[in-house]
């Protein structure tokens, strides 16, 4: 049977990593090759196909990434899981670099926020940065605040940047703690979520 090819350049989010699930779910085992000509694709693609308990591979020619994703164990998804027991199933989603409607009163409300939930019990599985949040996890960003994402990270809590709105604000390259996303992966968090925190 010859190696299904799924040709999505100049697709945007989140049709690479539909059509990519739609693919992998037709075979029981075996190999796929998706195309496409964007960064934040590509590392969306790779992060679906992976927590699928995929392996993949990924080769770069003159701005196309061909990814060759090969269908197997499971065993990464049973790594999440163990490490979810850690956490509670509740999402907290973040839209600004602030909370609510002063400013700098908001600004400070973040971080305090954000530093807070190392020590709530239980930790949250998720924190989802859309819009202008983005930016609290780039390069440049609060230090404290940094830091704090990056050890709630490490206890176990999985941090989704917006890939739309990184490459919106040119700071794909920029991004130090957290894993670019698309639409259907923020949707699918929020939706088996039990509970969602808006901040």
């Amino acid at each position: 049977m010859a190696e299904k090819v799924v040709d999505c350049r100049g697709k945007a989010c989140p049709i690479p990593v539909l059509e990519t699930k739609k693919t992998l779910e037709e075979i029981e085992a075996g190999t796929i090759t998706v195309l496409v000509d964007n960064k934040a694709s590509r590392e969306n693609v790779k992060r679906f196909a992976e927590k699928a308990g995929c392996t993949v591979e990924i080769e770069e020619d003159n701005g196309i990434f061909k990814l060759k994703i090969t269908k197997g164990t499971a065993e990464s998804v049973q790594e999440e899981k163990a490490e979810s027991k850690k956490t509670g199933n509740y999402t907290v989603l973040i839209a600004s670099t602030y909370v609510g409607e002063d400013k700098e009163l908001g600004k400070i409300l973040t971080k305090g926020f954000i530093k807070t939930f190392i020590n709530a019990d239980p930790l949250p599985a998720r924190i989802i940065l859309i819009n202008t949040a983005v930016k609290l996890a780039c390069k440049g960003a609060d230090p404290e605040i940094l830091d704090a994402l990056k050890t709630l990270k490490e206890k176990g809590v999985e941090i989704i940047c917006c890939g739309t709105c990184l490459d919106y604000f040119n700071l794909l390259d920029n991004l130090e703690v957290g894993t670019p996303s698309n639409a259907y992966d923020v949707v699918q968090a929020l939706a088996n979520s039990d509970s969602v925190t808006r901040l």
